[in-house]
């Protein structure tokens, strides 16, 4: 790993190191918290969880050939090379921090209250047509999630496409900080981490934050739509690009037709011409995600050939609205987070399918004071929608399945407290033929509701 030497690995940690002096020029071949895998020559980053302390699996690692471990404890008699620090976690994001300024290579962030990963994916799909590229994988977003995907970086790598998730403030100037990206994309501001950031304003201020780590000659590329984004004017002295199909923006797209499971196709405005599109991605608010995609590719001199190719061709993500085909169902997997606005955008999208359709949702979180009132609201947009069967689970659920009856009588509501009780129901709900949403927060662990189907034939 470039410059990733002990000697420079303690300096940006400032940390202590302890060892033979011969080896503190030696770099570290890779960067792990995980004693699992630890790997010949690597450095191990051992963090005190809430379940497990890493520094009980030192001794393990070290044996396994590890260069070298960090360490919050003394560690008297041990003879392999250990740099003793105040804090892992902190540690950890001031190695990254200083690792990604070794590489200098191009980093578009990517943050927003909805749509996150799914953007994510499009402009690293779009940019990987020109260059070879690393994004975030999985949930790896967060304070400790971002520094393991920026160890992953090599060389030869020649653009980064880091996800940024917060619930706090600071949080993003944590992850900014990191980061330093050269391109700020913002997906929208919408109902989320209430808890903490309390009302829309208080969502924008602190997913802008990354803009104060921009770098100086960086672009924000914002929904032009989201009328908070809206409100954004100048970042570090430029304007921002703006991309929408609600209002004139620098990327827009029309001619959107809606084709139901199968995706969406339309026409992309660009500034130097037009392209038609097919996004694989069904619900037509993947035109937003395609938009992002475009108007990050050109920033970085794509053609429209490019471009057209990597939106039509993005990697599906498993709990991102990934399309199951069963020989009895068809499951539209959602299921890895949720919010009031991600929820109403699948619900509209189920309504494309053919054949009854159902929609299992479940509870969502860090919603703050006004969360029983926001199930309720989504309760309610789903008995208005063209569904058949609504079953709603978690605590939370049962103001949105109470809201759904009131609105709509007719439609077949269920509810079920937990997933114990959901697993022996499910299948007496169902009717062969059935389109199948399943959407929840990420703490309810729905992805279990999934893996249901899979194993069925």
């Amino acid at each position: 790993m470039k410059n990733l030497t002990l000697r420079n690995i303690a300096f940006a940690c400032r940390g202590t190191y302890h060892g033979p002096e011969e080896m503190m020029d030696t770099e570290v071949e890779s960067i792990t918290t995980d004693s699992r895998k630890a790997s010949e020559d690597c450095l191990f980053v051992p963090i005190v969880g809430a379940r497990s302390d890493g520094h009980d699996f030192i001794g393990q690692v070290m044996e396994k050939g590890a260069l070298c471990t960090l360490s919050e404890k003394e560690l008297p008699g041990e003879a392999h090379p250990w740099i003793r620090v105040d804090s892992s976690l902190q540690a950890v994001k001031d190695i990254a921090e200083f690792y990604l300024k070794q590489l200098a290579i191009p980093v578009v962030g990517i943050t927003g209250s909805v749509g996150k990963t799914s953007t994510k994916e499009m402009v690293a799909a779009v940019l990987s047509q020109k260059y070879r590229v690393l994004k975030t994988q999985g949930n790896f977003n967060n304070e400790l999630g971002l520094p393991l995907t920026v160890f992953r970086l090599r060389e030869e790598d020649e653009i980064a496409v880091l996800e940024m998730g917060i619930s706090d403030f600071e949080e993003m100037h944590r992850l900014a900080r990191i980061a330093r990206p050269d391109t700020c994309v913002i997906t929208n501001i919408g109902y989320c981490h209430l808890e903490n950031l309390k009302s829309l304003d208080g969502v924008l201020k602190a997913k802008t934050e990354m803009f104060d780590y921009m770098k100086e000659d960086g672009c924000a590329v914002l929904n032009g739509d989201d009328e908070k984004l809206r409100t954004v004017k100048t970042v570090k002295g430029k304007s921002p690009v703006f991309f929408g199909v609600d209002t004139p923006c620098d990327f827009y797209a029309d001619q959107i037709v809606n084709l139901g499971l199968e995706g969406v196709s339309c026409r992309l405005h660009t500034d130097i011409g037009a392209v038609d599109v097919k996004i694989p991605t069904p619900g037509e608010h993947t035109v937003y995600n395609a938009l992002a995609g475009a108007a990050v590719g050109r920033l970085y001199h794509l053609s429209l050939e490019e471009i057209k190719r990597g939106i039509e061709n993005p990697e599906r993500v498993s709990g991102r609205f990934r399309i199951i085909q069963k020989a009895d169902y068809t499951i539209i997997d959602d299921c890895y987070n949720a919010n009031p606005v991600s929820m109403k955008a699948s619900l509209r999208v189920l309504q494309d399918a053919s054949g009854r359709k159902a929609a299992v949702l479940g509870d969502m979180g860090e919603l703050g004071a006004d969360e029983e009132d926001l199930h309720r609201q989504v309760g309610a947009f789903a008995a208005s929608c063209d569904i058949q069967l609504l079953v709603c689970v978690g605590k939370l659920s049962c103001h949105m399945a109470q809201a759904a009856r009131e609105t709509n009588p007719n439609l077949r509501v269920v509810y079920i407290k937990d997933l114990e009780e959901l697993e022996k129901r499910l299948p007496t709900l169902l009717e062969k033929g059935d389109t199948i949403l399943i959407k929840a927060s990420h703490f309810m662990q729905f992805d279990k509701v999934v893996s249901w189907f899979a194993k069925t034939e």
